[in-house]
């Protein structure tokens, strides 16, 4: 499970949305009771099993779907394939998730690490190093934990990722379902923040997820129960508070997208 908050939107969202949020007790929902906790044996069973799959990329992705210049992408996951998810269209522009490449976005994301607001939540101020070895760590797994930059009308703007949340530590302190997809975001730009784009870009990115990957019935999160706004802005892209649940460093608001209901919030 990654040590970052998930969802963290630095910034101040409208005061509409963070009304929803003054007691989290009255909106969770009791449908999902059960008490499963996966042990660390069913975990790396669930890990060896996964690693044999077919990772999900299409073989004839469809000519000028590539993103031009530097952020071309390849690859392949245990999520499906995210390099090959493609563009979406939102509210704010065009978007896209790229996975990230060291070379090329190391020093701009290191830079948003470092930026007070973030650092509050992620814990990645300091010398690059920090988050040199916080993304190596990710890129190096077996493809269950996907870095990637989101781009806004091509322009890099966000830092995301996207993981199985089923195969994540995570899943230890949730009554997790197989496949459930978890979502870190960060918004990198101050011009950026507090002006909504956290849940369009959350509801956009959940939205992938579900069209992309069949076999997933729900996109989790687990924002620190602290950080209101980005609880907040996952409210208002249409997830539903589950659980208040204590994770190693936070407290957390565990929220959760069902496949099942989203087209209804």
């Amino acid at each position: 499970m990654p040590a970052t908050d998930a969802g963290s939107e630095a910034g101040p969202l409208p005061a509409a949305d963070t009304a929803n949020v003054t007691d989290l007790a009255e909106i969770a929902n009791t449908e999902d009771t059960l008490d499963l906790r996966l042990s660390d044996e069913l975990l790396a069973l669930i890990a060896q099993e996964g690693a044999g799959l077919d990772l999900g990329r299409s073989p004839d992705r469809t000519a000028g779907t590539e993103p031009a210049g530097p952020y071309r992408t390849t690859g392949g996951d245990l999520l499906g394939g995210v390099a090959d998810w493609g563009p979406v269209t939102t509210p704010a522009g065009e978007f896209r998730l790229v996975p990230v490449r060291l070379d090329r976005d190391l020093a701009l994301i290191g830079a948003w690490m470092n930026d007070p607001a973030v650092a509050a939540y992620w814990h990645l101020a300091g010398p690059r190093a920090a988050t040199e070895d916080h993304l190596t760590a990710r890129l190096a797994g077996d493809g269950r934990d996907v870095p990637c930059l989101g781009l806004l009308d091509g322009t890099p703007m966000s830092y995301w990722e996207i993981y199985r949340a089923d195969l994540d530590p995570l899943a230890r302190y949730y009554p997790a379902r197989p496949h459930d997809t978890g979502i870190h975001l960060l918004i990198g730009g101050v011009a950026d923040r507090g002006r909504g784009l956290g849940g369009t870009l959350l509801r956009a990115v959940a939205d992938l997820v579900l069209d992309r990957c069949p076999a997933v019935a729900r996109v989790v999160a687990e924002p620190d129960l602290r950080n209101t706004p980005s609880v907040a802005a996952f409210l208002s892209a249409g997830f539903r508070f589950f659980a208040e649940i204590d994770l190693p460093a936070k407290r957390a608001a565990l929220m959760v997208r069902d496949r099942a209901h989203r087209h209804l919030m």
